[in-house]
């Protein structure tokens, strides 16, 4: 296993970010607020996560030990792959699901794209007792409050990460932003969670 990887930024994309080790660049899928953290240049190391398939290598990254934990087992219920995985790290912070979790938020489960009522409640389930208590600064946090990547990064890596093409979440962004700039104007901070619904909601209807 690839615990960790560690060396200069070479490049970032919407959703991963190419770090350079011994000479070789490694693909890093990210979260949005992972990616937020890094810069093209600057020396990262980033926590991973490598997942094996039959027809593939792919390697996630994250900020610290703590979310590659909460990443790790949030795959250990049935039905959550990767992908969904880092959907959910991609709307609410570790903290926040162990929130959700504790408290028995299955509203807060299911504001994530993918999760739906049975999916929340096998979570619920599953998860009880082992991801323990908020362990940082995001304890005080509310569900699904902002990290720090904006609410367009936040919005475009989650779309991307479900699968969709760049154009699709290009286009899917800008039907949502006066829904978020409202907010911001109110003087309040963009709800990734409920921006992504109305975003799908956008691109089923012109599918």
């Amino acid at each position: 296993m690839i615990a960790f990887v560690s060396g200069p930024v070479a490049a970032l994309a919407p959703d991963a970010a190419v770090i350079e080790v011994g000479g070789i660049g490694m693909s890093v899928l990210c979260t949005p607020g992972t990616l937020a953290g890094l810069r093209t240049g600057q020396q990262a190391r980033l926590s991973t996560s490598l997942i094996v398939r039959e027809d593939s290598l792919t390697l996630y990254g994250f900020a610290d030990d703590d979310e590659r934990l909460v990443f790790e087992l949030l795959q250990t219920v049935s039905g959550v792959g990767p992908r969904l995985a880092q959907t959910m790290l991609a709307v609410h912070s570790p903290d926040a699901l162990r929130v959700a979790v504790a408290t028995g938020d299955e509203k807060a489960l299911t504001a994530v794209p993918g999760v739906g009522k049975k999916g929340a409640q096998r979570l619920l389930l599953e998860l009880k007792d082992r991801l323990g208590e908020p362990v940082g600064p995001g304890a005080q946090r509310g569900i699904g409050s902002a990290v720090s990547a904006s609410w367009r990064d936040q919005l475009h890596a989650a779309l991307i990460g479900l699968g969709y093409a760049t154009r699709e979440a290009d286009e899917a962004v800008s039907a949502v932003a006066p829904q978020a700039e409202a907010e911001l104007a109110e003087g309040g901070t963009p709800n990734v969670s409920a921006l992504l619904r109305a975003a799908l909601q956008t691109l089923n209807r012109t599918r």
